[in-house]
This record gives structure tokens, sequence and C-alpha cells, in this order.
């Protein structure tokens, strides 16, 4: 009896914490975490330790936060992309690991378990997730095939009502916590072949059968509260824990990932507020040769452009709440979803290093908040895609798209386009020319950094015409032309050099000295 009423007792808890208004939920959340990581223990410290305190994930789990990414039939706030950013930013301002492990959660797992699940395995999975605290995660990379995803090869068969599951996988984040994974992996024909399309089926590792092994943990140089490791698979998955396509697999898996990449504003919104809070903090209250230094004109453009970098997130997230819930099909938005995760995911590095460097010696120690925000924002720039990939590909899609209508004019594109159209004009000057459309990859990065920034100023745009404050609005599109305008002068620029790779012989400095 006693269990039960325990049981009653959490689930009533965890209802009445779901159906409170969404700004008492978060600040619930805000004060659990005050709790958690600055009266009970000392996060600056706490961080600099691998894995996290139990009592700090469960203190920090009981409020129920992933709830907002659980659909409400299932007893969920609603799955409301907007709820799920505010949580992260929320998160993210006080522990960028710990927004991660919500968005690894909410994106990586409970959002396609929530769209493209089984009706029947849904409930059972949320309940543990809203009434046992459970996690879940998303193995796609395996050792060899980190970007080549698409070659991966984790494979299966089938075997009656279920499914073999074999291969091997690393840098899922949450390795070994987690109870729930989502897999990926190829059918093996009979053959022996693997199959192109790829499948995602859900691992309960909880179940007989269902067991991953962690042969071996990492040690990650940031994020040291989020555990990484390479996982040998070898498992028999039921056949109704396989996600059912809309079409293809592929397809699925490139709607899931631009979903999370759309996300990433809300990790990155945060941790951009925390280091312009403590820049700020610190000019405001450090005194050099007898001046604040905030009244030096150098500090004053870097707090600038960090405040800058504020506005730009905030837009994108404004952008992602109206376009990435899962009732959309984001398959083909690549475009879209890479110009965000690579723009803010640059600014969340340089917002690292604007910070260490204003606050001095004092935030190069590992348990000061800006030196350690290098490193724990330095994999964003890496994982769900590596920003020099996703650059590349957002201008070979637009050079697709400008050879479809028959436009080789960047301006003349540019200006027609539905994520470009606004800023276009104010940049006509730097974009009325003829596009080579056969460019060498180095250039399709450029190129990439410089219309992902162009979509970015767009946001920027729309978020001023919804009614926020004018100053920032015009002070985050100063940034972003100057960013532009440096890019296209690159961009413009031949450089064909290459690696010179005996370049041992003849190269000695010392040798020169001596003659």
């Amino acid at each position: 009896m006693s269990n039960t009423k325990e049981t009653t007792v959490e689930y009533n808890s965890v209802m009445n914490m779901d159906t409170v208004p969404f700004g008492d939920f978060l600040e619930r959340f805000r004060a659990v975490m005050k709790s958690v990581y600055h009266e009970r223990a000392d996060i600056n410290r706490m961080a600099i330790h691998r894995g996290m305190p139990p009592f700090v994930l469960r203190e920090i789990m009981s409020v129920n936060p992933l709830s907002v990414a659980i659909p409400e039939e299932f007893g969920g706030r609603g799955g409301k992309i907007e709820e799920n950013l505010a949580l992260l930013a929320a998160a993210s301002y006080e522990s960028l690991a710990l927004s991660l492990t919500l968005g690894i959660n909410s994106a990586l797992f409970i959002q396609p378990v929530a769209k493209y699940g089984l009706s029947e395995i849904k409930q059972p999975v949320f309940d543990r997730f809203l009434h046992q605290q459970n996690m879940g995660g998303l193995m796609i990379t395996e050792p060899g095939y980190g970007s080549d995803a698409l070659n991966m090869q984790t494979s299966y068969r089938r075997l009656g009502d279920s499914y073999h599951v074999q291969g091997t996988k690393h840098w899922a984040g949450l390795t070994g916590w987690a109870e729930f994974w989502l897999l990926t992996a190829r059918e093996m024909s009979d053959s022996g072949d693997l199959k192109r399309d790829i499948d995602f089926f859900i691992c309960d590792v909880t179940r007989e059968g269902q067991q991953i092994v962690v042969e071996e943990f990492y040690e990650n140089l940031g994020l040291y509260q989020i555990p990484y490791g390479r996982n040998r698979l070898d498992v028999t998955i039921p056949e109704a824990h396989r996600l059912v396509p809309e079409t293809t697999g592929v397809k699925m898996m490139l709607d899931l990932l631009h979903r999370s990449r759309m996300q990433f504003p809300g990790m990155a919104m945060g941790f951009i507020q925390r280091m312009l809070d403590e820049s700020i903090a610190h000019a405001t209250q450090r005194n050099i040769g007898g001046r604040s230094l905030l009244t030096y004109d150098q500090v004053q453009q870097r707090l600038a452009r960090l405040q800058a970098s504020y506005t730009v997130c905030s837009a994108m997230c404004l952008h992602s709440s109206g376009v990435a819930g899962i009732g959309n099909d984001l398959a083909m938005s690549g475009l879209e979803a890479n110009s965000i995760k690579t723009v803010i995911t640059d600014h969340m590095q340089e917002a690292a290093q604007s910070a260490t460097q204003l606050v001095g010696a004092q935030a190069y120690k590992l348990n000061h908040i800006a030196g350690r925000g290098i490193t724990d924002s330095r994999p964003f720039q890496i994982f769900e895609g590596s920003n020099d990939i996703l650059y590349a590909q957002i201008s070979e899609q637009l050079i697709k798209m400008m050879k479809k209508v028959k436009e080789s004019n960047l301006y003349g594109f540019l200006s027609q386009f539905d994520l470009t159209r606004k800023s276009a004009e104010r940049l006509r000057k730097l974009f009325d020319f003829e596009l080579n459309l056969n460019m060498p990859q180095r250039k399709l990065v450029e190129l990439g950094q410089v219309v992902s920034r162009v979509v970015s100023t767009d946001m920027v745009l729309s978020l001023g015409e919804k009614g926020f404050r004018y100053d920032l609005i015009n002070q985050a599109i100063e940034m972003m032309h100057q960013e532009i305008t440096a890019l296209m002068g690159s961009f413009g620029f031949e450089n064909n050099s290459r690696v010179v790779e005996a370049y041992q012989e003849e190269s000695s400095w010392l040798h020169l000295v001596q003659r």
C-alpha cells in the first residue's frame, strides 16, 4: 500500500505542475535551479567535475521540465515549441549542460516519438517521462561515420515480430544515463548488403534483450555534466517500437534534425544572456587607469556585439516558435534550419570568448562561467552537423534553387527569396553581381556564411515588426551588416592555397640564422 500511496502523491504533484500557467511553471523551474545550484551546492565547483550529483538531477526533474515537449493528450503541457525554447533558455542561463540535457530529451527523442511513434506505445513511454523521471536520447553517430551518417554500418534484420539491431554508436549525449534511446540502423538484405534507407527504433534499456553495453566513457573536453561514450548494440526491439516515416526514413531523419537545429536558439538564449550580464557587471565594477572599464570604446564595442547576439537569438526564437512544431514537415527546410544552427552557435562561441576577454584572468579558471563557456559552447559548432559542412550545404541548396529559376544574379534571387527578401534591398550593393554557380568548396563555405547571416537579418527585421525594442533591433542589424560586409570581402578574394605536405624541407628558421 505504501508504494501505491507514494506513486499517487507523485502523480498528483506532476499533474498539478503540468496544468499551471506556463509563467508559474517556469518560475518554479528557476526556483529549483537556484536552490540546487546556488543554495545547496555551488554550480561553479560542481561544473568542474564529471557527471551530476544525484540530488541535482532528482530535484530538477521533480518539476517535470520534459512535460513541455509531451503532447497534451498524453498528459504533457502540449509540446509547444515556444515553451520548450523558453525552458531551454532558462536552463542555459544557469547551465549549458543542463539545457543540452533537456534539449536532447525533447528534440531528439520525445518530439520524434510523438510524431512518428505508433499510438499504442506513446502513452506508456511518455508516462515513464512524466511519472518516473525517465530520459531519452538519440544514437546516430558511429566510429568512422560521423558526418557521413547516411553510410552508417549499424544494421538490423527482422526476426518474427521484432528487429535484431547490431552495431556501434558513439558520442550520444546521456550515454549510460538514459532509459530510452532512438537507435538508427539500415536493414540488411538477404545477400548481406545494407539498404540505403534508415530506420529508427525505440530501445528501452530496462527491458530484457534491449540492454546497451557502454564500452567506454569519454573524457569530453567540456560539458562535464553530460556523459558521452562508445556503445555496443546487440538488441532485440519489438515491432511496435519502430518509428513509422511518412515517406522515407532519410526524410524522417532530416525532419528530426532540422527541427532540432531550429531549437538551438533556446539553448543559446540563456547562455548568451548570461555572458552579456556577466560582462556588463564586470565592466561596470572594474576600474582600469582610474576609469570604469565600461567607458572604454573597445569594451563598448564588445558589449554591443554581445547585446546584438542576444537580439539575433531572440529573433530566431520567435521564428522557430512559428515554424518548428511537429505538425510541420521540415525535411526540406535545410537552408533555414542550417542558417539558424550555424549562426547562433558561432555567436555562442564568440560570446564566451568576449566575456572571457573582458573579465580577464579571473575568467581563465575552470570554475568561472565565462572561461568554461568557451569549451562548453564549442561542440555546438560541431555536433548535429559541423558548421563548415552546413555552410557548404546552405550554398549548395541556394545554387540549386537559383538554377531552378534560372537566376544567376545573387541580389536578383535573394530579393525574391522568402527568407531573405526583407534584408536583401539593404545590401544590394554587395550582392548585385553574377554568381559563379560552379565554385570550389571553400567558397561554398564562405557564401554559406554570408547567406545564413542574411537569413538571420531577415528574422531580426521580423522581430522588430512585432514590437521588439527599436534600439536593440538597429544595433543587431548594424552588427549583421558588418559581418556580412567582412565575409563578402573574404568571398571576393581569390585564394587557392594548398597545404605543402613535405613542408619540413628547407623551412628551418634556425638554419637561416646559422648561415
